[in-house]
């Protein structure tokens, strides 16, 4: 059983700051061949599609497309304000090891 990732309060708050639903937007996290760890994250402002999972909260829509689903079983989405910048992160058990930008990770 894959347990579909899981988005923070946090994270829906940050969407409903920036409007997304009221513009029809959800934030999509996808999962990509590339960066320096053999994978990376996507993660962008992004009309829902027909076979997207689509977690809701508040309002809002994170939505993840089937391809990049079973690489974030179990998975957190969450948003977080630190020195360098405000970003949405993933906390994501399946990868071995990521690399320092938070953005790339391996299996």
């Amino acid at each position: 059983m894959q347990l579909p990732p899981k988005v923070t309060d946090r994270a829906f708050e940050r969407l409903a700051e920036i409007g997304a639903g009221a513009q029809g937007q959800a934030l999509r996290v996808a999962v990509e061949g590339g960066g320096c760890s053999g994978f990376q994250y996507e993660i962008k402002l992004d009309a829902p599609e027909a076979d997207d999972l689509v977690l809701e909260g508040q309002g809002e829509r994170v939505v993840v497309d089937a391809v990049s689903l079973p690489f974030l079983t179990g998975a957190t989405i969450d948003f977080t304000e630190e020195l360098i910048g405000a970003r949405f992160i993933i906390d994501n058990p399946n990868a071995s090891s990521s690399c320092g930008c938070g953005t790339s990770f391996s299996m």
